[in-house]
């Protein structure tokens, strides 16, 4: 069993941890941030927009049982790729959609997987590669956040159950058994 990292920004991350828990293969997912020059920044300055980060997610994942490649089909197929700096009405470049390398393979395998999201979207893709960056893990009340306070959100609540339902019907396979996932 070998764990791989991957670090991915495509909007509000309690949205995209929500999902990717529910993940075969996913051991954990940890929101934070990455990509800026603010040391320690905190949710309230990178929502102001300026220290550069992006709200993203740290997964790790058992490659044997998911492919950095399956991967990052789930994540094109969960956000909109095709909206810079922005994912429904949350705007700005800490919205961004964002893939973060953590090593040279992952680069490769992220370029073909924006090639395909490419042609799935007629070339409108604005998801950017970026350099590995210094991770920056979100405060404690942001990690599982669906699975706890999220679901009275009614932001949440409108976001995050449509997702689920796309992860369930277009990558059956890749969902942890039913009985574990909450919608």
């Amino acid at each position: 069993m070998a764990d791989e990292v991957a670090v991915l920004a495509g909007g509000c991350f309690w949205c995209t941890e929500a999902v990717f828990l529910d993940v075969v293969g996913v051991k954990t997912v940890e929101s934070g941030y990455t990509g800026g020059q603010t040391v320690n920044p905190t949710y309230k300055q990178v929502c102001g927009g300026d220290t550069g980060h992006a709200e993203a997610i740290r997964i790790t994942f058992d490659n044997e049982q998911l492919s950095f490649d399956d991967l990052l089909d789930i994540f094109f197929a969960i956000h909109d790729p095709t909206q810079l700096n922005r994912q429904g009405n949350d705007v700005g470049t800490q919205y961004r959609s964002a893939i973060f390398p953590q090593d040279e393979g992952q680069e490769a395998t992220a370029h073909a997987a924006i090639e395909r999201a490419n042609s799935e979207h007629d070339g409108k893709v604005v998801t950017t590669i970026e350099p590995k960056a210094e991770w920056y893990p979100a405060e404690d009340y942001h990690q599982d956040y669906w699975a706890g306070e999220g679901q009275s959100n009614p932001y949440c609540i409108a976001v995050i159950p449509p997702k689920l339902a796309k992860l369930r019907k277009s990558f059956q396979a890749k969902v942890k058994a039913q009985e574990t996932v909450k919608i």
